[in-house]
């Protein structure tokens, strides 16, 4: 699976992961390990610093300081050897969408490497397992959003990374889309792999990961597996706990009275 390297080495470990935006810090010396055959999810407010974290995480964006590895091999000393080992789901990433469904996920597959013949048999079945065998005939711009994040989960997939990493996966996506990713991802974790997914929608991290992080201004501020993080509560109160900020609602009186 991983070249024997030892089964206790965490598909991910972050170490002093740093990032600062003119004056803004971004990401304040992060540390966190993430289990492999794990469903790990990284949740916090929006502006919190987890697209940040995850760019570092996956190569996509230089870090100031701090060091990242992916079952043992450093991002950035070996990034071509790292990721093999990823596939990666950013949010909001802009596609060759001039290409059709089926091109799309064959050249994701060319791109790392792959042979033609197995790159379009293994994008032929990725895009019959998500509901896109039709789709995949047409060209990627005139997809939903729910077929676009789903196209793009291909691309991250079709080379068989052991790790896959996902910012805002279920964004705009419908329930029957959503559950098709869920299955897929909940095989791929049964079958030994890891799975990293960054979130907002509490109840969503709460239903399908095994593996938690609370993160807020930059920082972790709880971590481990979900009923330890969660300590007796919702996810969703732990959160609001952790986070802070007032989820009282004032004023507005005019809203609540009726017009005759």
């Amino acid at each position: 699976m991983s070249g024997g390297l030892h089964t206790n080495e965490p598909a991910l470990r972050i170490r002093g992961l740093a990032k600062r935006f003119g004056e803004t810090l971004a990401v304040a010396g992060i540390d966190l390990d993430v289990p492999r055959g794990s469903f790990y999810g990284l949740v916090g407010p929006n502006g919190a610093g987890k697209t940040t974290t995850l760019s570092m995480a996956t190569g996509l964006l230089r870090p100031d300081a701090g060091t990242v590895e992916v079952l043992g091999v450093d991002v950035w000393s070996d990034p071509t050897a790292a990721k093999a080992r990823i596939g990666i789901l950013p949010d909001g990433l802009r596609l060759f969408d001039r290409l059709t469904g089926l091109q799309l996920v064959t050249y994701a597959g060319l791109l790392r490497g792959m042979d033609r013949g197995e790159a379009v048999g293994r994008a032929e079945e990725l895009l019959a397992a998500l509901g896109l065998t039709e789709a995949g005939e047409k060209l990627v711009v005139d997809y939903s959003a729910g077929m676009t994040k789903k196209v793009t989960l291909a691309c991250a997939l079709v080379h068989g990374p052991r790790v896959v990493v996902l910012d805002e996966p279920f964004e705009a996506v419908d329930p029957v889309s959503a559950r098709t990713i869920r299955g897929i991802l909940s095989r791929y974790v049964e079958g030994g792999g890891t799975v990293v997914l960054s979130s907002h929608v509490m109840d969503l991290v709460e239903r399908i990961c095994t593996d938690v992080a609370i993160i807020a201004g930059g920082a972790v501020r709880a971590s481990g597996s979900l009923d330890d993080v969660r300590g007796g509560l919702s996810l969703e109160d732990r959160f609001v706990d952790l986070v802070g900020g007032s989820t009282d609602v004032e004023g507005l009186a005019w809203l609540h009275t009726s017009s005759s």
